[in-house]
């Protein structure tokens, strides 16, 4: 097809083409900014912080604010706790939305178009409304206050609907005939879905799991409320006490929060291909 274009249409169309470019360049940059700002900041004193007009890249990288801020952030012992919330409720989520959808998708049940569409209703239930009566029950009613299992049980119904909604999407894309074949041959219902549609909506799958990740990751309220003593802080919380400790010392603090946003950075780095797919083939038919 370019090779019929004619001269004037192919340099209209590499106009085009490097005006997109530079237009998702800028994009990109106004994205990346606010991490690099975050970083720049870590590696410089106060003085030079609070200087105007601020210097793009630092005159001085001071990498000992790192050093410092380890010596009140207690790093290692938050990424133990952030992540003994995140790994079992990213598993509970991922693997109850692949059950919930599947049933969605391929099981016929009595009331299953009611159920799923008060399901779907879930989701346009605002989280603050439910907020104070999940606490009750927690901590008044199952004694579950100040540990993480409020944080983690409530995945075990697949992290929300819409995570159990992608997944059923992406499986009615597959065609039944794979089910029935793999039937004939004596396959049972679990092993159909783990050795053959599981594997067939990988995206999906790592697209509910990043988003599961960046939930929990992100969601400093709960965590504050069920959280209260310091042996049991995550990233979130403890970087509210942080800048308190420290005050007016903000490149130390910027150092901390930096070092806390960097595993998220590093896992999204590893998923994003998986995650991007996943993301363009919702709802598309194969």
């Amino acid at each position: 097809m370019e090779a019929n274009l004619s001269p004037s249409k192919k340099r209209k169309q590499l106009v085009l083409d490097l005006v997109a470019t530079l237009i998702v360049l800028l994009l990109a940059l106004l994205v990346v900014l606010p991490i690099w700002w975050i970083f720049r900041s870590s590696l410089m004193s106060t003085a030079k912080l609070n200087e105007y007009p601020p210097s793009f890249i630092p005159h001085e990288w001071l990498w000992a604010n790192y050093s410092k801020a380890l010596e009140t952030f207690e790093y290692w012992r938050y990424f133990r706790n952030t992540f003994s919330i995140i790994i079992p409720a990213v598993t509970f989520g991922t693997v109850t939305a692949i059950f919930c959808g599947y049933a969605f998708a391929r099981l016929r049940f009595r009331g299953k178009k009611l159920i799923f569409n008060i399901c779907v209703g879930t989701i346009l239930l605002p989280s603050m409304v439910t907020l104070l009566p999940l606490y009750v029950v927690w901590t008044k009613g199952l004694g579950l206050g100040d540990t993480y299992w409020p944080l983690i049980l409530p995945y075990l119904t697949g992290g929300g609907f819409f995570n159990i909604f992608l997944i059923r999407q992406f499986l009615m894309t597959i065609p039944k005939e794979l089910d029935e074949a793999a039937s004939i041959d004596g396959a049972g219902r679990m092993r159909i879905l783990w050795t053959i549609l599981v594997p067939s909506i990988k995206p999906a799958v790592v697209v509910v799991a990043m988003m599961l990740f960046i939930q929990i990751w992100n969601d400093m309220l709960q965590q504050l409320i069920y959280i209260n003593s310091m042996s049991k802080f995550t990233f979130a919380v403890a970087l509210t006490n942080f800048t308190g400790s420290f005050g007016t010392n903000w490149p130390v603090a910027l150092a901390a929060t930096f070092m806390t946003i960097l595993p998220g950075i590093v896992i999204y780095i590893f998923g994003q291909k998986s995650f991007v797919e996943g993301i363009v083939l919702t709802g598309m038919k194969n």
